[in-house]
C-alpha cells in the first residue's frame, strides 16, 4: 500500500510540474512583430519637376533682322552670344554698320537682333543686343544727318512741319555738327530740344 502512494505522489508531482510548466510557456503573450518599414517611394517626377523649373531653357529663340546674309528666326543655345546667332543667319552683309553691333552680348529667350546699314538711323529697340538707351524707353534714336522724314516723324515731338524743317534746312545747311546747331531750324526752341535729345544721334 506505501508503494502504492509513493506512486501516486511521483505522479501528482509530474503532473503539478508539467502544469506548470504549461502555465509558464503559454501563458507568455505572443512576442509583438516589429512593424516592417517599406521604403518610401521616390517623388522622382516632382523632383524632376522641380529641377527643371529652377533651371534656364536650353534652347532659346531669337528673330533676327536687318543687315544679315539669312534674316530669320533661329532656335539657339541659351548660353549663346549675339555673334554666334549672327554667324548663324549667314553673316552680316556688307552694308551693314559693324560698329553698333554688340557681338559678345548674351542672347535671351524672345530676343530681337537687329542689325541697321551703314547710316541707317537705329530704330530698333534691340540693335544687336544693346541695351535701350538713357532717357528713351524704347531705345529709338535717330540720325538727323542721314533719317528720312518718315524716321524723323518716329521722335516723340516732332511731326510733319518739323521735320520737313530739319531736312530742309540739312540740305540747304549741310550736316549737322551737335545737337544745339538744331536751334537752328524753325520750330524748334530750347524746351523742345530738350525733350528730343534723348531721341537725337548727331556726331
Amino acid at each position: 500500500m506505501w508503494e502504492t502512494v509513493k506512486t501516486r505522489w511521483k505522479t501528482g508531482l509530474i503532473v503539478l510540474f508539467v502544469a506548470a510548466a504549461g502555465l509558464w510557456v503559454f501563458g507568455r503573450p505572443p512576442a509583438e512583430r516589429a512593424p516592417v518599414a517599406l521604403p518610401t517611394a521616390v517623388g522622382t517626377d516632382a523632383a524632376e519637376t522641380e529641377e527643371h523649373e529652377g533651371k534656364e531653357p536650353k534652347v532659346v529663340v531669337i528673330d533676327v533682322k536687318g543687315a544679315v546674309a539669312k534674316p530669320g528666326v533661329y532656335e539657339m543655345p541659351a548660353d549663346a552670344r549675339v555673334r554666334d546667332v549672327i554667324a548663324r543667319a549667314g553673316g552680316l552683309t556688307n552694308e551693314a554698320d559693324a560698329a553698333r553691333v554688340n557681338l559678345a552680348a548674351k542672347v535671351h529667350d524672345e530676343m530681337m537682333i537687329y542689325v541697321p546699314a551703314k547710316g541707317e538711323a537705329a530704330l530698333a529697340p534691340e540693335t544687336a543686343g544693346a541695351a535701350p538707351e538713357a532717357g528713351t524707353e524704347s531705345g529709338l534714336q535717330v540720325a538727323v544727318n542721314t533719317a528720312t522724314e518718315e524716321e524723323l516723324m518716329q521722335i516723340p515731338g516732332i511731326g510733319p512741319t518739323k521735320a520737313k524743317a530739319i531736312i530742309a534746312y540739312r540740305d540747304e545747311h549741310g550736316p549737322f555738327q551737335r545737337v544745339e546747331d538744331l536751334l537752328k531750324v524753325s520750330g524748334i526752341g530750347e524746351k523742345t530740344l530738350e525733350k528730343l535729345k534723348p531721341y537725337l544721334l548727331v556726331p
